[in-house]
This record gives C-alpha cells, structure tokens and sequence, in this order.
C-alpha cells in the first residue's frame, strides 16, 4: 500500500474505550491501527496563528494519528456555521433548517485552505490522500491548488439530497465544482451517487459517462462502496462484555423485563422524537407489556450552540418527563434516558442484552449502530432490529424490520412484531444479516476504496482557484446571502 494519509474533522485518541456512538471515528480507528495509515484530524484545540498549522503526532497501533490545530479566527463560522449549519441539514434534507452567511463559507473555506497547507508536510512521492466527509469538500481542490498531483479521493459518510436540496446549499456552484478535483467520490448508497450525479447534470452542466465526470479539474470518478463494521472484531467484543462492571449492572436491573434500545447522537435526523412517541404507542396500546419492557435511549449532546439542537434536546427531555410520568410507576420506569456516552466495548455489551435494536433516523448515511447491533447478538438467542428505511443500512439490512421512520403507530407495532417473535424466525433474520455484514466488512470496505484510489492516474497539475471560489470576507456574493 502507498504512503495512505486518512483526513476527517474527528479523531479518536483514546483508542476503543474512548465515549462514542459508533460512527465515522469508530469505523476508522480499527483500519488505522491495522493499516499504517497517517490519520490527520482535529486535535480539539484552536489556534491563533493561522499561517504557521501545529502537528501533534501520537502512534496508533501500525499507523500514526496527526493532531492539527484548527485556527480559532474560522473555526465557529467553518464549523457550528457552514459545516453544521449549512452542509448538515442539507444533506439531511431539512433545507428549513439552512443557516449561513457570507462569512461563514468564507471560514469554511479558508479551514479547508489550511489543512490543505498542513496535510503537505506528509507528501512523498507515493502518497494517496482520502479526505472523509462534509466538513472537507473543499479539500481537494486546496490541495490542487497548492501544486499536488498525487490521486485523492473523497467519501462522503451522510446522504446526498436530491439536487432541488443541494441547490440551496449557499455558494452551492462553486462548493461542489470544487468537489470534482477529487479522483474519486464516493458515496454509500446507489441513490447518493445518483443524486449527486444528477445535480452535475442539471446544475453544472456536466456530462457522466459511466460514471466518469470531467471537468476543468480532470476526471472525477463516482462510485459506491458502503462502510461496514469488524464483524467478527466486535461480536467478540460483545461476548466478552457481559462481564463489564456496567453492562452487568444493566441486566441485573431488568429483573427479566425485555429491553429496547437505540444508541445516537441528538440530532433532529435521528428520529428521536418519533421513536419515544412509538414506545409511547406501543404502551398505551398493550398495557400488558409495562414492566414487560423498557426503552434504553443512550442520546450523546451534540453541537449544542447550534439553535435546531437546543431546542431538540429540550423537547426530548420534556417528552421523556411526560411518558415517565404517565406510564411509570414507583418502582418501575419505562425509559431510561442518557445524556452521555460509553465506549465501545460497553455499547457492545448493552447491544447483546437487548432483546430490539432502534435505528430509526429520518434520513441518515449508513448508520453503523444497526450493523454493530446485529453483529452484538447472541446466535442461540438473538434480538430484533427495527431499521428505517431511511437509513443506508437497509440496503443490505432487509431482514430486519424495516419500518417509516414518520409512522409512529408502523413502528409501534414492529416493536410488538419483535417482541413476539418466535426464536426460529429471529435466527432466520441474524443468520440472513450476518451473512451481508460478513460480505461488507470495514477491512473489505478499506481496501476497495484504497485499490480503486491507487489506479486513478497522476495526471492533475496546478489549479488557479477562480476567486469567485473564495468570496472576499464580507461579501455577498451569488447564493451567499443568509438563508431563513
């Protein structure tokens, strides 16, 4: 394998127990440490010398994590701002939720300029760079313009929108014509691929043949290669958790009550709401089933500066208060509801001793929490996953039951569905996932995207960023002006 440089905004330090939900972090850590891969991400901090980036560099297994200091001057318009504000829900197709100014793509882009400058210092001559996810679209053609040749790739870990969604992104031309400096752009499902190529058609007038764009950049392939898990790694993981001091505490307080639980981020794209009002349903609707069953709801705060996600987490605690207060009793309560986060091992253990796994977003990438669910069961007795549609992993997933995330009274009754299974159809169903989790692993996931990254040819030259590309601070330029 070349000299392999991996880049995304998050970065894992603290090695498998570090508190997560799963995710991009925890999907990267396991070939890092395998490959020898560099791992460029942000170190947390922020800096106030914008011209001069600072490295930390740590070992990580075969591979080396470098800790980059972002600049503090761009770091809340390219981040909470443009990033999150912007780029996030318009990938989730929540254009109502678009927030950003001139300033911050401005920001957005000057960060993507200074990694750029930073990820220089790792080039050689056989070095290959892969650039993950929306906080650096921008990244390749930074790179290209500072005078790199070598292939980098690009994948993307949410959804794509349709094009009518990406075309009210602000500075929506420019930021992704700048994506096509990347060789490769992958996506996780068939329909991302589409929908982007879609808006390369009608938005930039680009032609795609067979799945080759060309642009003033060079060609640009698009391709699919969904993310998976270390299947084998994490049932392990699993097996062994039972003993863990937290995960024992759990099982011993169900007093043989079933248990569902879902694992996310708080994040209007997860469905949280809709899934507390369908346990909600499913008590009111079958009385019988209280004290029979208990909701686990572990909901790590996310990017709480951010309005959308004040009020979301607000309204959740409400809601948790209130069905609480209507269904429980004083020895007895239906939702047990976390504001934090558990390593790895510990999410591994509470998986295996739910009898249903809720991976319900409304709109969402791959969603490794299903696979790490299904791959978690025990194979004598194993769980049900209940999976939205709506989440990439329903692709390969179909043995779970797939269910509208937008249909509270649909999802009530799969969770009864799944409590009421017969143990022979629920191994049926985990043998059948099993076996698509096994022919997609992280490691196969990897080396695809790698192999196909390594064949694109070194045939890119110096590219003069049009200035339009970066507006002057304070600019209103075309699509710049703030979104409401």
């Amino acid at each position: 394998m070349n000299n392999l440089v991996v880049v995304s905004n998050r970065i894992a330090r603290a090695k498998a127990n570090e508190p997560m939900t799963g995710g991009l972090a925890a999907a990267l850590l396991p070939v890092v440490e395998k490959n020898g891969a560099i791992w460029v991400g942000s170190s947390g901090r922020l800096s106030d010398n914008q011209s001069a980036p600072s490295i930390e560099l740590e070992s990580l297994g075969r591979g080396t994590l470098a800790l980059l200091d972002l600049p503090a001057a761009h770091y809340g318009g390219y981040y909470q701002g443009f990033a999150n504000s912007a780029l996030w829900p318009a990938l989730h197709s929540r254009s109502d939720l678009i927030r950003a100014s001139a300033d911050d793509y401005r920001s957005y882009r000057e960060v993507n300029a200074f990694v750029a400058e930073a990820l220089m210092r790792f080039r050689k001559s056989d070095t290959v760079y892969w650039i993950q996810d929306y906080h650096f679209l921008a990244l390749g053609a930074e790179l290209r313009h500072l005078g790199a040749v070598e292939p980098i790739g690009f994948f993307l870990h949410t959804p794509w929108p349709a094009s009518s969604i990406a075309a009210r992104i602000p500075n929506h031309r420019q930021l992704i014509e700048s994506m096509l400096a990347y060789d490769l752009i992958g996506f996780q499902t068939d329909d991302d691929c589409r929908n982007f190529a879609e808006y390369i058609r009608r938005e930039l007038g680009l032609e795609i043949d067979d799945g080759v764009v060309t642009s003033r950049f060079g060609l640009s392939r698009l391709a699919v290669f969904p993310i998976g898990i270390d299947v084998d790694g994490f049932a392990s993981m699993a097996a062994r958790a039972i003993t863990h001091p937290d995960v024992s505490r759990l099982r011993l307080s169900l007093r043989g009550e079933a248990l569902a639980i879902g694992v996310d981020r708080v994040d209007y794209s997860k469905g949280l709401v809709n899934r507390l009002c369908a346990f909600d349903r499913l008590l009111t609707q079958h009385p019988s089933l209280k004290r029979a069953i208990s909701l686990l709801q572990i909901a790590t705060p996310s990017r709480g500066e951010i309005e959308a996600y004040e009020r979301l987490q607000a309204e959740l605690a409400t809601l948790v208060t209130d069905l609480n207060g209507r269904h429980g009793e004083v020895d007895w309560t239906p939702i047990r509801y976390l504001n934090k986060g558990y390593g790895q091992s510990v999410l591994a253990g509470f998986y295996r001793s739910a009898q249903i796994g809720l991976v319900t977003p409304l709109q969402d990438g791959m969603n490794l929490v299903a696979k790490e669910y299904v791959a978690a069961q025990n194979p004598e007795d194993p769980g049900v996953l209940v999976l939205s549609r709506y989440a990439g992993a329903a692709n390969e997933l179909d043995a779970a039951l797939i269910v509208n995330p937008s249909d509270v009274d649909a999802m009530a009754r799969a969770m009864h569905t799944a409590l009421t299974m017969s143990i022979l159809e629920r191994r049926e169903r985990w043998v059948a996932m099993m076996a698509k989790l096994r022919a997609h692993t992280i490691h196969q996931w990897f080396a695809d995207f790698v192999s196909a990254l390594e064949e694109a040819p070194t045939r890119r030259a110096f590219v003069d960023l049009e200035p339009s590309l970066v507006p002057p601070a304070g600019a209103a330029a075309s699509g710049n002006a703030r979104v409401h």
